[in-house]
């Protein structure tokens, strides 16, 4: 018996409602940590293998229980090398130094602009140093997310670094195929659109493909959102920061077209109905294409970027699209046959970093089909939309997203003193 223990907040087939979700952050703040994690739990659900998630990360006096009981630690990570999870990364660095088991990491990336500046890494880059260092001791080799990232670790001396992606496109392990439905887009076709706060334009495309598509959803991923479809209107609170607040159009939400959603297998299921789907949210649009589904990325950073990159997704940088570029210029643009023709490699690829630190995936040895079933078994809540609120008293739900802001508050002056802490400290994996 294999026994991994995978950092997740959340069991794949552990049904929370979307209450639940929210007020204990299960999703990690986007909703798009879900899909990556539900993969990586599949990926390795081989035969004789047993996994456990933590639904928190481990503090580094855990390390022996943890040496004893599991063969090995499994990271999923996103843009973990950026400021704002620098004290995480720290706290997790002092873990995995007192860990005797392999520790690997599934996709690690690098937060920064489309041309990958490196100024706001500088003065984390010991952090960075002192995890990666760390988990090089355990481990043959780190996995990341794609070539900006490789190119940066190896350009502060690391060398055993492989590119594999991010385990969110192997749902399905070798299989996948995208084929355009419809011949070209026409006004009542089903887009779906995703999008983040902060990127140039995007509250205007959204606007704009609203009116322009009355099939038109649009699908949330923030926990802001979350909150007020849950809770209703946010009149008398205090306005969100600008950097949260994505201004969109009364009519997504008079009509009833925004869509949330806390589980990735509904979330596919409703991809599975739309034409098309684009939009700034690089795991909004992965959804999509494991739906089978039509993807166009507006790549925005360089997350996004490299994963569009890595997988051949289609995509444009969000400096080449303005308020006016209509999402039937991208479907007409979209090629998908290098993503087709390149995934069965890719795949491959990941899957020989796993066989490297001693783990079986469910495609080598396992059931993907049974795993499947389970799921689909699995009662999940529908999606949460502005109907969810009106099933609430008014009064409840203020003061339910009342109680919710002044928590992302506190949180908020929380992680500034964390930030201000690791400035005075260095920031060096050494913190308890």
């Amino acid at each position: 018996m294999t026994r991994i223990l995978l950092r997740a907040k959340k069991d794949p087939f552990n049904v929370l409602t979307p209450e639940e979700s929210l007020e204990r952050n299960v999703i990690g703040t986007n909703s798009g940590n879900l899909v990556f994690i539900q993969s990586a739990y599949k990926l390795l659900s081989a035969r004789d293998t047993r996994i456990d998630v933590h639904g928190r990360l481990p503090q580094p006096d855990e390390a022996d229980r943890i040496n004893e009981r599991y063969d090995a630690y499994v990271i999923p990570l996103a843009n973990a090398f950026r400021p704002e999870f620098e004290f995480h990364l720290s706290k997790l660095t002092a873990l995995v130094r007192r860990l005797r088991i392999p520790v690997v990491v599934l996709g690690v990336g690098i937060q920064s602009d489309t041309q990958a500046s490196r100024d706001r890494l500088r003065p984390m880059e010991g952090t960075i140093r002192d995890f990666v260092g760390a988990v090089l001791e355990r481990s043959e080799r780190i996995g990341v997310r794609g070539e900006i990232t490789g190119a940066y670790l190896e350009s502060i001396g690391f060398r055993d670094v492989d590119v594999i992606g991010c385990p969110s496109m192997f749902m399905y392990g070798p299989r996948m195929r995208l084929e355009k439905r419809v011949e070209r887009l026409e006004r009542d076709a089903r887009v779906s659109i995703n999008a983040s706060p902060g990127v140039a334009h995007i509250g205007d495309i959204v606007r704009g493909h609203a009116e322009r598509y009355p099939n038109l959803t649009y699908v949330a991923q923030d926990l802001d959102t979350l909150a007020l479809l849950l809770w209703g209107d946010a009149a008398g609170l205090p306005a969100l920061p600008a950097e949260r607040r994505l201004d969109l159009s009364g009519a997504l939400f008079a009509e009833n077209r925004v869509r949330y959603f806390v589980d990735p297998l509904p979330w596919i299921e409703h991809l599975r109905a739309a034409d098309f789907t684009f939009g700034t949210r690089i795991h909004g649009n992965i959804t999509a294409l494991l739906a089978g589904t039509p993807a166009y990325v507006i790549a925005h950073d360089s997350r996004s970027l490299e994963l569009a990159r890595y997988f051949a997704i289609p995509h444009r940088l969000a400096t080449d699209v303005s308020a006016g570029t209509d999402a039937a210029e991208l479907y007409a643009e979209a090629d998908y046959a290098q993503l087709n023709d390149g995934h069965g490699a890719r795949f491959e690829r990941i899957s020989g970093f796993l066989a490297r630190h001693g783990l079986r995936t469910i495609y080598a040895d396992g059931d993907p089909d049974a795993f499947e079933r389970r799921l689909a078994a699995t009662p999940f809540p529908p999606a949460v939309d502005v109907t969810t609120a009106a099933t609430r008293p008014s009064v409840l739900r203020l003061a339910r997203l009342a109680r919710y802001r002044l928590r992302r508050s506190a949180g908020e002056w929380r992680a500034a003193m964390r930030r201000r802490t690791a400035s005075y400290t260095g920031a060096t994996g050494d913190r308890g």
